[in-house]
């Protein structure tokens, strides 16, 4: 693909579906290579349409809205950033030549949903994945439950970042998972995915990326193994690298380049498995950058979202890991909106510490706002900067203490 300039005629133009911070990271990745790109989201103001160059709020599941908005903006590339989009008609808008989908539309179909990922892993690909059933009411749910055993998890087959998620000890714990589950989908469908707990030691994201050679062909490189640590489904720190056995990172790269290769395309693909010793369980996987992959802001020569955005362009990847790392997560903590933050000169001065703002425009309790990024000489001294870091940071209700402050010392300045 030979690259342009924003906003001519010979633009290359990327629309980025899902505005989030993932996202916000992978425009500015993008918009130092020229690349001009189109932000949407169910919201405004959402934090990557805050790079992009311009921006439409629309329902990415309304089929209609999104081909009309993808017929009005012509993009060469699209981007899906989260679950919730009409996922049928980005493969009715890729066989019609309208653009090309990344990683592929099928890629996007599968993923969205937990039912599509987890038979093509476990069913096409003969991966080693926790005992599962799919349920559709709530007492499909109870024999699903009782034929998993317990204790079991209960997730609705189209949800990220824990939402929905409950984890289930006893059969009168099911009617409870069920509600929940059908209350936090993405999409209003009432099925759920009910998996068996795994006894692991740890669990990681390979990050898995396929690009192109220098003959043009697709090559698959792998990051080092990221370990993470998750509450309730969803992420609260994570470093690089997690040690591994040579034996069990073998076999968490087999698995992880059977699955890209199934889903195809190119891009950097987050899959997530569980490790015991030598032995590895396919989890999940997203066609794009993984929110534990915040980390590699911190470690590698490109991190996770340069790699995406390198290798939709076709352009060459280096996956090198240069140092120990880690992330901790900044939460809302208040239902707030226009929300500021104190104490960042604080988790500044944290030796080896960094941390971004995701520029949310509204706050919840359990909202990631920010993450806390840290090197170290080791992944224990890059954890323990991180998480200093990360707290340190307050949220606070808006304030325009700054602006006072600044203008304050303005008008000082000039008084004769």
């Amino acid at each position: 693909m030979k690259l342009g300039t924003p906003l001519a005629p010979n633009a290359v133009k990327v629309m980025l579906l899902g505005c989030g911070e993932l996202g916000k990271e992978v425009v500015i990745e993008l918009q130092r290579l020229g690349v001009e790109v189109i932000g949407v989201d169910r919201y405004a103001n959402a934090p990557a349409m805050q790079v992009a160059h311009r921006s439409h709020v629309i329902q990415m599941t309304d089929a209609s809205a999104l081909r009309a908005l993808v017929e009005a903006e012509r993009p060469h590339l699209i981007v899906p950033e989260i679950e919730a989009i009409a996922t049928d008609e980005l493969a009715r808008i890729e066989a019609d030549g309208l653009a090309t989908v990344i990683p592929t539309a099928r890629a996007t179909q599968l993923t969205m949903n937990r039912e599509g990922i987890r038979r093509l892993a476990a069913e096409e690909l003969g991966l080693p994945t926790s005992p599962y059933a799919f349920a559709t009411s709530q007492a499909e749910l109870e024999a699903g439950a009782a034929a998993v055993g317990f204790p079991c998890f209960v997730k609705p087959v189209m949800s990220s970042s824990g939402k929905g998620q409950s984890y289930v000890e006893t059969p009168f714990d099911v009617a409870a998972a069920w509600e929940y589950a059908l209350s936090a989908g993405r999409v209003a469908e009432a099925k759920v995915i009910v998996e068996g707990r795994i006894t692991f030691d740890y669990e990681i994201t390979l990050l898995t990326v396929r690009s192109l050679d220098a003959a043009g062909n697709i090559q698959t490189s792998f990051c080092a193994p990221v370990g993470h640590r998750q509450v309730k489904g969803d992420y609260v720190e994570s470093w690089q690298p997690q040690a591994m056995s040579p034996l069990a990172l073998e076999r968490a790269r087999d698995m992880a380049g059977k699955v890209t290769a199934a889903l195809g395309g190119r891009g950097l693909f987050g899959v997530e498995l569980f490790v015991k010793g030598d032995d590895v369980w396919f989890s999940e996987v997203s066609p794009r950058p993984h929110d534990t992959g915040l980390v590699t802001l911190a470690t590698q020569t490109f991190s996770e979202f340069a790699l995406h955005a390198r290798a939709i362009l076709g352009l060459p990847v280096d996956v090198t890991l240069e140092r120990p790392g880690a992330s901790a997560v900044i939460y809302g903590g208040m239902d707030a909106t226009g929300v500021g933050f104190e104490g960042v000169a604080q988790a500044l001065s944290v030796p080896g510490a960094d941390i971004r703002l995701f520029g949310k425009p509204e706050a919840f309790e359990r909202r990631r706002m920010g993450v806390a990024i840290a090197r170290g000489d080791d992944t224990d001294e890059a954890r323990a900067r991180a998480t200093e870091a990360a707290g340190k940071v307050r949220v606070v209700k808006s304030s325009d203490s700054f602006s006072r402050k600044a203008g304050e010392g303005s008008r000082k300045r000039h008084i004769p």
